[in-house]
C-alpha cells in the first residue's frame, strides 16, 4: 500500500504545470516592472533599497492565494461527485487532479469485469457432431437421466457395481449413443475443477449435518475463476449436482437424487504457461480411473486425437464472444496409474529442475486423449456499455481495450461493445517473431488507413523492440486499438509509451489486481469495484461502481472542474494584478515614489473579506447545463485543445487588468482632484465595485449562494467603511507613524488642512518662480536625497513626512506640466484653487507652540526640487542659518521628503532667494 501512496504522491494535474508556467511569467513581470520603477527614478540614493520596496509594494502580482483557492475549488469538485445521485457509490480518493478527468484523450480499459460483468454464463456445448445451446439444455437433461434410470441407488449411496478395475476398449459401445456421449461429458465438466462447495449452516448432529450439507438452497460455490463455477452450476442445472467435495474426495448427485463418490488422486491446477488443469479420479463404484483434462484450444489442439472440427468450432464460438474451453480424458489401468504415481513422487522429490522433471511426467499422460466436448462461457456486457463508448468516442476520446484474453474473443467483445463499429475494417496484426517480420507488418499496416488495430502481447513486444516510435504513431491514429494477451506490465508499459509519444493526458480504467499497474502509471485511474476484489478501487484516484459512470464522469464532472479551475485561477491572477497596476500608477504619479497605495488591513481584505466569496462562487458556475453535455459529448474536444486556459488567454486578462487599474487610479486622481485625501477610499471603493462587477460579468449560470456571495462581499465593505475610518478618512489627531520614534516604513495618514497649507505655502514659492519665468527648462527629474544631519522638532512632521511629500511632489508635477505645455491660462485658476500662500506659517505646527521658530534646526545640504536655471531675478545664495532641534530625525526610510524652510516662503522675492538652485 506504501507504494500506491507514493505513486499517487507524484500525479501532478497538467492545468496545475500550466498555471506553474503563468506564475513564473508573472513573477518575471514583477522583477521587471520592479527594475523599470528604479531605473525611472535614475537609481538615486539607495537604489537597491528602493528595488525591494518596489518587489513588496507589487507583490500581489504574483498571485499566493491562487493554490488555497484551487485546493478548496478541488476539493468542492470531489464533494460534488460523490454527491451525484446519478453516479451512486462514486469514491473520489485524491483531491489534486479532478480536472485531468476533462482533459483526457486516451482511455484504456480491461475487459473482463470492465466492458464485462465477470458472470459467466454457460452458452454452448459442442460434441463434434451436435451442438447444445441454450434453447436446447433440456435435451441434455433428458440425454443425462437416461444412464440412471435402470440403475436405483443403494442406501450407502454407490450404484451397482460394474467390473472394477476393468479399462474400457478403445471403441466403447456407449459412446455410439448420443445419451452416453453426454453423460461422459458432463461428468468430466462436473469432475474436472477446483472448485469447492460452501454451507453457510450446519446443523449439530451428524445425521442433520448429512441432510444440511445436501440442500441446494445452502449451498454456494467457491472457485478461483468465475469460468469454474459457471460449469459447475451449469452441471448442476442439468441434473449433476456437486454436492461435496474435500482434497481426496468429491460426491456428485445425480438426476435421481443417487451420489457418487469418486476418489480424488491427483490434481493438476492451471497455470498461465499450461494453460490447461488436469485432475485424476477413481469411480468408487467401479474402480474406473480417468484422467480429465481442459484448457485452451491452442493448448489442447495437440494433445487430443485427431479431428476435423475442433479449430472451426472454436473460432466460430470465439466470434460469437463465447470463452471456449477443450475437455478431454483417458482412461487408466491401476498399473498404469501406479507407474505413473511412482514416477510423479520421484520427479517431485527431485532437487534439481523439479519443475521441469515433475512436468515431464505429467505430459507423459497426455497424448492421444479422448476429446470429449467443447465448451462457450458467455461474459455478459455490463449495462449501457454501448451508449458509453459510443459517447466517448464522439467526445473525441480513443479508447484502448487491453485484455489478457485470446485474440478471437477481444476482437468479437470489441464489436459488440461498439467499441469497434461493424462498418469499420479491422486489421489483424500477424505474429512476428522478428524484426524483418515486424518491419513487412508494419509496412502492410500502414497501407491502411481508418481501420482499427487488433495485436497481440508477443507480436507488440517484438515491435517495440525494433520499432517503436513507428508502431505507436501508426497505432495512435486508429480510432480504436485492441491489444490481447497482454500481461500487466505491458498494460503499464503501454500507458507509459502514450504519454511519452503524444504528451497528451490518460485515463486506465480496471477492475482487478492485474490492471494496478495501468491504473498507477495513467494520469488518472478509475477503478471500479468488481467481483475480483477492491485491489484497483483502492489503488485509483476514482472509484466507480459500473463502467457506464464513467461516461458522465468525464463528460460532466471532468468538463466542469476544467472550465472552472481554469476561471477561478485568471480571475485570481487578475485580482492581484489590478492591484499591483494601480499600485504602478501611483507611484509613477508622484515621481516613482516607493510608497504603498493601501495600508494594513485594506490589502488583507481585499484579497480575503472582499472579494474571496465571490471569487470562489465560480467554482459553481457551469456553461451548460448537465442534460446537455451528456446530449452533445462533442463539447468535451475543445477542452484537450486547452483553450480555456493558455498564454493567449492569459495576456487578455493581464491587458484588462491593466487597462483597468489604470483606469480606476488615473480616474480617482484626475476627477477627484478636489478631494486629493479621500484618494484612498475613492480608488479603494471603485476597485470593490469593479472586482464584484467583473464575477458579475463572468458568471454564465446564478446560483443562489453567488448572490449570496456577492451581497455579503459588499455588506462587509459597506460596514467597514464605519469601523475602520482610519484608513479611509483624514485623521485630525497626530499620529507618529513610526510609534515612539522608532524607524519603519511610513503610513500614509492624510494631513490636516492647517498643515496641508503649510506644504502649499512652500511650493507656492516653487511655482510662483515657475511661472514668472517661463523660459525656463528641466534639465532633471526630481532626484533623492540622503538629509543624514536634518532634526525636526515637530511630531507631525515626524509621522507624516511621507504624506507632506506626496502632495507637494503632487504640486510640483502640475505646474511643471502646466509650465512645458505653455497653458499658463490654465494655470493661474489651479494655483488659486490648490495653492495657498499664507504670509506667515500657522503658530500651532509644534507640539509646544512655539511656532516656525521650533521647525528646523538646521538646512538640508541640497533640495530636492527639480533643477532649474537661474532666471531674471533670481540667484543663488547660502543656506540659512540652522536653529536649534530637540529630536532628531532619520529620512532614509522615506522616498521624498519636504523641509520647511526657517524663512517666509511668502515674503519679499529675496527671502526666495534662500532656494538653492533657483
Amino acid at each position: 500500500m506504501w507504494r500506491f501512496v507514493c505513486v499517487f504522491v507524484h500525479k501532478v494535474g497538467l492545468l496545475d504545470l500550466e498555471l506553474n508556467q503563468l506564475t513564473k511569467a508573472l513573477f518575471g513581470a514583477l522583477v521587471a516592472l520592479s527594475v523599470v520603477m528604479v531605473t525611472l527614478q535614475g537609481f538615486a540614493g539607495p537604489w537597491y533599497r528602493n528595488l525591494f520596496r518596489f518587489l513588496l509594494l507589487l507583490s500581489y502580482i504574483i498571485p499566493i492565494s491562487l493554490r488555497v483557492n484551487l485546493d478548496m475549488g478541488k476539493a468542492t469538485y470531489g464533494w460534488m461527485i460523490m454527491k451525484d445521485e446519478s453516479i451512486p457509490g462514486t469514491v473520489v480518493r485524491t483531491s489534486t487532479i479532478p480536472e485531468e478527468l476533462g482533459r483526457l484523450v486516451y482511455l484504456l480499459t480491461d475487459k473482463t469485469g470492465t466492458l464485462t460483468q465477470n458472470e459467466m454464463v454457460f452458452k454452448r456445448l459442442h460434441l463434434g457432431t451436435v451442438s447444445y445451446g441454450a434453447d436446447t439444455m433440456d435435451e441434455i437433461q433428458t440425454h443425462l437421466r437416461n444412464p440412471y434410470s435402470q440403475t436405483q441407488p443403494p442406501a450407502g449411496g454407490h450404484t451397482s457395481a460394474t467390473p472394477p478395475r476393468k479399462a474400457p476398449s478403445a471403441a466403447p459401445k456407449v459412446r455410439k449413443s448420443v445419451s452416453s456421449r453426454v453423460h461422459e461429458a458432463v461428468k468430466a465438466i462436473a469432475l474436472c475443477h477446483n472448485v469447492t462447495p460452501v454451507y453457510e449452516h450446519r446443523a449439530g448432529t451428524p445425521a442433520e449435518a448429512e441432510d444440511q450439507d445436501f440442500s441446494d438452497g445452502n449451498r454456494t460455490y467457491q472457485a478461483a475463476s468465475p469460468d469454474e463455477v459457471a460449469l459447475v452450476q451449469w452441471t448442476e442445472s442439468v441434473g449433476l449436482t456437486l454436492v461435496s467435495r474435500d482434497l481426496a474426495s468429491m460426491q456428485l448427485r445425480g438426476p435421481s437424487g443417487e451420489l457418487l463418490t469418486f476418489s480424488v488422486l491427483q490434481t493438476f491446477p492451471f497455470t498461465s504457461e499450461s494453460k490447461r488443469m488436469g485432475v485424476i479420479v477413481r469411480d468408487e463404484s467401479t474402480a474406473e480411473i480417468t484422467f480429465y483434462l481442459k484448457g485452451a484450444d491452442a493448448a489442447m489442439s495437440s494433445i487430443v486425437q485427431y479431428n476435423d472440427w475442433l479449430e472451426e468450432e472454436c473460432g466460430n464460438m470465439a466470434r460469437e464472444g463465447l470463452r471456449t474451453l477443450v475437455v478431454a480424458k483417458r482412461a487408466l489401468t491401476e498399473e498404469q496409474y501406479q507407474d505413473f504415481e511412482s514416477r510423479y513422487s520421484q520427479a517431485k522429490l527431485s532437487t534439481h529442475d523439479r519443475a521441469l522433471k515433475v512436468a515431464a511426467v505429467v505430459e507423459s499422460l497426455e497424448w492421444e486423449m479422448e476429446l470429449l466436448c467443447l465448451t462457450g462461457v458467455e461474459d455478459q456486457l455490463q449495462a449501457d456499455v454501448r451508449p458509453t463508448l459510443e459517447m466517448l468516442r464522439n467526445a473525441g476520446i480513443k479508447i484502448w481495450m487491453l485484455t489478457g484474453d485470446k485474440l478471437e474473443t477481444a476482437t468479437c467483445i470489441a464489436k459488440s461493445s461498439h467499441l469497434v463499429s461493424r462498418t469499420q475494417d479491422i486489421h489483424v496484426f500477424m505474429p512476428v517473431t522478428n524484426r524483418g517480420e515486424a518491419h513487412l507488418e508494419l509496412n502492410a499496416f500502414r497501407r491502411k488507413h481508418d481501420c482499427a488495430l487488433v495485436i497481440s502481447g508477443d507480436s507488440l513486444e517484438v515491435c517495440l523492440k525494433f520499432y517503436e516510435h513507428e508502431l505507436v504513431e501508426l497505432a495512435c491514429q486508429c480510432p480504436a486499438v485492441v491489444c490481447c494477451r497482454c500481461s500487466p506490465t505491458q498494460k503499464a508499459h503501454i500507458v507509459k509509451l502514450l504519454q511519452q509519444h503524444t504528451g497528451r493526458r490518460t485515463c486506465a480504467i480496471g477492475d482487478g489486481g492485474n490492471d494496478v499497474s495501468m491504473i498507477q502509471m495513467a494520469d488518472c485511474g478509475i477503478g471500479i469495484e468488481g467481483k475480483e476484489g477492491r485491489q484497483a478501487s483502492l489503488a485509483a484516484d476514482f472509484s466507480i461502481t459500473q463502467f457506464r459512470h464513467v461516461g458522465r464522469l468525464l463528460v460532466v464532472h471532468g468538463r466542469s472542474s476544467y472550465k472552472r479551475s481554469a476561471a477561478l485561477g485568471q480571475f485570481v491572477m487578475h485580482r492581484g494584478l489590478i492591484i499591483s497596476t494601480m499600485q504602478a500608477v501611483f507611484s509613477s504619479v508622484f515621481y516613482f515614489a516607493s510608497v504603498p497605495l493601501y495600508q494594513g488591513f485594506l490589502m488583507v481584505g481585499y484579497a480575503t473579506l472582499y472579494t474571496m466569496f465571490p471569487v470562489f462562487s465560480l467554482v459553481l458556475d457551469q456553461d451548460v447545463k448537465p442534460e446537455m453535455a451528456m446530449l452533445y459529448p462533442e463539447l468535451y474536444k475543445d477542452l484537450t485543445k486547452g483553450r480555456s486556459l493558455s498564454f493567449k488567454t492569459f495576456l487578455v486578462w493581464v491587458l484588462v487588468s491593466v487597462y483597468q487599474g489604470g483606469i480606476l487610479m488615473y480616474g480617482a486622481l484626475l476627477l477627484f482632484e478636489s478631494e486629493f485625501v479621500h484618494v484612498v477610499a475613492i480608488s479603494f471603493t471603485a476597485l470593490i465595485l469593479t472586482e464584484l462587477l467583473m464575477v458579475a460579468l463572468t458568471v454564465r449560470t446564478w446560483h443562489w449562494l453567488m448572490v449570496v456571495a456577492e451581497v455579503l462581499s459588499l455588506g462587509c465593505y459597506v460596514a467597514s467603511l464605519a469601523f475602520l475610518n482610519e484608513y479611509f478618512a483624514p485623521q485630525m489627531e497626530s499620529r507618529p507613524a513610526f510609534g515612539h520614534g522608532g524607524h519603519g516604513t511610513a503610513r500614509w495618514w492624510p494631513p490636516p488642512q492647517q498643515h496641508l497649507q503649510c506644504v502649499r505655502s512652500i511650493m507656492g514659492t516653487v511655482a510662483g518662480s515657475l511661472c514668472a519665468h517661463p523660459s525656463s527648462t528641466i534639465t532633471s527629474p526630481v532626484t533623492l536625497t540622503e538629509w543624514p544631519h536634518r532634526t525636526c522638532s515637530n511630531t507631525w512632521l515626524l509621522g507624516h513626512t511621507q504624506t507632506v511629500a506626496v502632495v507637494a511632489t503632487k504640486l510640483v508635477r502640475v505646474t511643471l506640466l502646466y509650465r512645458a505645455e505653455g497653458k499658463w491660462a490654465r494655470l493661474r485658476p489651479y494655483l488659486q484653487a490648490h495653492v495657498t500662500c499664507p504670509r506667515s506659517f500657522p503658530q500651532n505646527l509644534g507640539p509646544t507652540g512655539h511656532g516656525r521658530s521650533s521647525l528646523c534646526t538646521e538646512a538640508p545640504r541640497s533640495l530636492l526640487w527639480p533643477s532649474v536655471p537661474a532666471g531674471p531675478g533670481l540667484r543663488s545664495s547660502q543656506p540659512a542659518a540652522p536653529c536649534p532641534c530637540p529630536k532628531p530625525f532619520q529620512p532614509e526610510y522615506v522616498s521624498h521628503t519636504v523641509r520647511c524652510p526657517s524663512v517666509d516662503p511668502c515674503g519679499p522675492r529675496e527671502r526666495r532667494r534662500s532656494f538653492q538652485g533657483f
